[in-house]
């Protein structure tokens, strides 16, 4: 994420937003990567207040565990990279008002 190296977007590490403090966020398009360790179990209702509070201030969360960005970091990036350029819709199916139907 270092270096706007994923669609330019630029992110913060341990950006404040209202009370809280996000892993990661970038203010435009308003994501929010949230890192979990073992401890954030125990903490479910906290964290879906904050994730609640985060959704309301606009931003969309992403969470992910800390060992999965360790032994799956292209599946991450790849989900980073699909939040921050969706794809356009696919092309029309036979049938479905493309040029054969």
């Amino acid at each position: 994420m270092r270096g706007k190296q994923i669609e330019g977007a630029r992110f913060r590490r341990q950006h404040p937003i209202g009370p809280y403090i996000a892993d990661f966020a970038c203010l435009e398009p308003k994501i929010v990567v949230e890192l979990d360790g073992s401890q954030h179990a125990q903490w479910t209702g906290y964290d879906a207040a904050r994730t609640r509070f985060m959704n309301e201030a606009g931003f969309t969360v992403l969470r992910y565990w800390d060992n999965q960005v360790l032994t799956e970091i292209e599946a991450v990036l790849e989900d980073l990279w699909r939040v921050l350029a969706p794809h356009p819709s696919p092309p029309p199916q036979a049938g479905e008002g493309g040029p054969s139907g």
